[in-house]
């Protein structure tokens, strides 16, 4: 399995990047109402189609398993440095909280 830290800041991003040989766009939002914080969109990177919208930026799941039927053939996992439970803040993302795509893809 490989592991891959995405680059992301504490402020909202639209980037392209490539994962397990695809090309996709992602957006990184704050969500400023209570009990929300970041979320993800993700669109395929040749058409600009939009393949998720909205996914909260939570640790302790794969952002991507409801998701399988996209083909991203990977996991997405929110991880924060000291308390693996607790999710990205609007300070810390990209610092002690961070994104990372996994794969089986060599």
């Amino acid at each position: 399995m490989q592991t891959f830290l995405i680059p992301l800041l504490n402020v909202p991003q639209d980037f392209n990047i490539t994962l397990a040989d695809r090309n996709l766009r992602l957006v990184s939002k704050w969500n400023d109402a209570d009990e929300a914080g970041w979320v993800l969109d993700v669109y395929d990177g040749e058409t600009n189609a939009a393949l998720i919208m909205n996914v909260p930026m939570i640790t302790g799941a794969d952002l991507l398993e409801q998701y399988e039927y996209v083909g991203l053939n990977g996991k997405l996992i929110v991880f924060t440095d000291g308390d693996e439970l607790a999710v990205p803040t609007l300070e810390n993302l990209g610092t002690e909280s961070n994104l990372y795509f996994q794969t089986e893809i060599e």
